[in-house]
């Protein structure tokens, strides 16, 4: 329940930032709040405006991808406080850019990076949390399997 719980959030709170974004700020402008630049920006490619234009096409992607993640879930693979928090982040992310490339052929995008080097969305922030979730779930697995061996050789 806790994937679905974080998904379904993630891609509620963006979407409905995107949709203030758009209705507020004008494509170009840059507006402050809260000490952050918000800019807005649309996106037709992907991290870094790269591949311009296949907006929809990365629509396909994101589906294929939350698709997977749900059939993996539902066979047991995906499992654990840490798989839900970690692709419940992931899918939700994906599904609210891809949300955006079915409707509109691009992302709204407008929060600017402190360093100036890119306009992002909160779905992207999303992204890179379940992927940090997803690493530190792998690197727990790690000490726990070492652990467990070390123990066994002990005992043996």
């Amino acid at each position: 329940m806790l994937f679905y719980i974080i998904a379904g959030l993630v891609v509620a709170i963006d979407q409905m930032t995107k949709i203030l974004i758009r209705m507020n700020v004008e494509i170009g402008e840059t507006i402050p709040l809260w000490g952050m630049e918000l800019t807005h920006y649309e996106n037709s490619g992907m991290a870094h405006s790269l591949f311009q234009g296949y907006g929809r096409l990365f629509a396909v992607a994101a589906i294929l991808f939350v698709t997977v993640v749900i059939y993996y879930r539902r066979q047991g693979v995906l499992k654990g406080v840490m798989a839900d928090l970690s692709f419940g982040f992931l899918a939700g992310g994906a599904a609210g850019n891809g949300i955006d490339r079915i409707l509109f052929g691009q992302v709204t995008d407008f929060l600017t990076s402190r360093s100036g080097k890119g306009i992002l969305n909160l779905a992207d922030h999303a992204i890179e949390i379940g992927i940090v979730l997803f690493i530190v779930s792998g690197l727990l697995q790690m000490v726990r399997k070492r652990r467990s061996s070390e123990l066994t050789n002990k005992n043996s």
